[in-house]
């Protein structure tokens, strides 16, 4: 019985490698291969591979009438963690700083995201601090953001919120999405960044949210930081 193709490509082909050995093309001229070329085994397994990547979008707020914090950093540890872990091609990081109330929607919208990470300033039962249209303050009600990762809920499976006094926004999120990670009280920049660091490093080797977790909060502690028990996991 003939085998039925999976795709049909008519792209130029100089240049290609096919797997199993049975053609290189630097050593076929184009002219030599007749019609379309039919890959009937590995193009299954390269969208199996391409649909295991996870997207991991940072939104980052520092509002110029809040405190400074050092976010700049806090992304490039997270991309270094990520760019020396063992399974860093699992793994495809986006970031958006500044961010406003569109912002947020508008990436969640654009880059489908598994894993939402945001850095910036909580406030407890006021909400989260984004910007407004002039770079100040603009905080966002709980339940509404709560309400927003509810219309993400079949793409996002874990949300960190290294913000201060966000476990109540992490508390209100997981009701919609698996895992979520929030501050029970204010965290300085130091053990922040240790925290998230440890956090996507352990990820990028291929462990679970929960051990992302624990080591994350004990590599806090390792470094004699005295905030280790400051970020909360919570489960659906």
């Amino acid at each position: 019985m003939p085998e039925t193709p999976n795709r049909q490509s008519k792209f130029n082909l100089q240049g290609a490698q096919f797997a199993g050995g049975l053609v290189n093309a630097d050593s076929v001229n184009a002219h030599q291969i007749g019609g379309d070329i039919t890959n009937y085994n590995q193009v299954g397994q390269t969208e199996a591979n391409n649909s295991a990547v996870k997207t991991i979008l940072i939104l980052a707020a520092n509002p110029k009438n809040s405190l400074p914090l050092r976010l700049g950093e806090e992304v490039r540890e997270i991309d270094a963690a990520l760019q020396r872990a063992k399974k860093r091609e699992l793994f495809d990081l986006k970031q958006r700083s500044a961010v406003r109330v569109q912002e947020v929607y508008q990436s969640l919208l654009d880059f489908k995201p598994q894993i939402v990470h945001f850095s910036g300033h909580g406030t407890g039962d006021d909400g989260l601090a984004l910007e407004d249209e002039t770079g100040n303050v603009r905080l966002v009600d709980t339940q509404a953001l709560a309400r927003l990762f509810e219309l993400f809920a079949s793409d996002i499976e874990c949300v960190v919120l290294n913000a201060c006094y966000s476990e109540v926004q992490a508390q209100a999120i997981v009701k919609h999405i698996p895992y979520v990670i929030g501050m029970n009280k204010q965290i300085g920049d130091q053990a922040a960044i240790k925290f998230a660091t440890a956090f996507y490093n352990v990820l990028g080797a291929g462990e679970s949210v929960e051990f992302a977790y624990k080591l994350g909060c004990n590599v806090i502690q390792l470094e004699g930081i005295p905030e280790y028990l400051t970020p909360v996991l919570k489960k659906k």
